[in-house]
């Protein structure tokens, strides 16, 4: 049985509705995943968007994806996210950007998605999961909304090596994940929701300069920012986190992964 933390989608929105999501921003771009535009691209390439695709963002966050695949592939999006802020913010910018004909953002749970089943050409997501409180559910929500022949295509932070108890719940508590999955555990969902896997990719190797580029960041561009809008201690639980993932990733025990899988 999968041990979980008790969090909660409200959990999360809070953290993405106040400091957090603005934290995240901040180290990563708009983008909020590792790699930003270049990993949207090997991702995009792999599942085969172009234009006429019909693609769904699922926790699609401040639509930084959306956006940049609505541009560069010709694509129409649908983001699904389950945060006000993230969703609202998300309008705003692509209102700005002159891409509303293009994407849409619905708010709403993904665990029981407001769409009809066989909906879309590629269902997506990019290093968001995580956050899911019930993976074999969202995948099996994923796989009914794929038009017959569709492809999901996404990547996660993974759990890759052994660790003890409290390392397992320091760093879950820290990210508000209720738990991560493995690559080889999304694999075995995707079977079970009647997907055939295509590829799944350990995306580890590079995971652990990512995360010290962050904790970099942290420490020698935004510290002052930080300690200034949200006081020292603050900055000493963001600095503390990362730090633990920097160190949890270098040893193995934490990465990353990408599967394409077809309906």
């Amino acid at each position: 049985m999968t041990r979980k933390l008790d969090v909660t989608i409200g959990n999360v929105n809070e953290v993405y509705d106040g400091a957090g999501g603005i934290l995240w921003e901040m180290l990563m771009g708009e983008q909020i995943h590792v790699g930003a535009e270049s990993e949207t691209d090997v991702l995009a390439r792999k599942a085969g968007v172009g234009s006429g695709t019909h693609l769904l963002d699922v926790c699609s966050a401040l639509g930084g994806p959306a956006r940049y695949l609505a541009k560069n592939y010709d694509c129409h999006v649908t983001g699904l996210d389950a945060t006000q802020r993230m969703h609202a913010e998300a309008i705003r910018r692509t209102e700005d950007a002159a891409l509303s004909g293009k994407l849409d953002f619905v708010l709403g749970n993904a665990l029981d998605m407001p769409f009809a089943a066989n909906s879309f050409d590629v269902v997506w997501g990019q290093d968001a999961w995580c956050y899911i409180t019930d993976k074999q559910r969202l995948i099996g929500e994923c796989a009914r909304v794929l038009k017959p022949g569709g492809l999901l295509a996404f990547t996660d932070w993974l759990e890759t090596g052994p660790m003890t108890d409290g390392e397992w719940t320091a760093l879950n508590t820290f990210m508000v994940f209720p738990y991560m999955e493995t690559l080889e555990g999304y694999a075995a969902l995707a079977e079970q929701a009647g997907l055939t896997v295509v590829e799944k990719e350990d995306l580890t190797p590079d995971f652990a300069a990512h995360v010290q580029t962050y904790l970099d960041m942290v420490r020698n561009d935004f510290r002052q920012a930080i300690v200034d809008n949200y006081g020292q201690e603050m900055y000493d639980a963001v600095e503390q986190g990362i730090t633990l993932w920097r160190d949890a990733s270098a040893a193995g025990k934490v990465g990353r992964g990408r599967v394409i899988a077809r309906k």
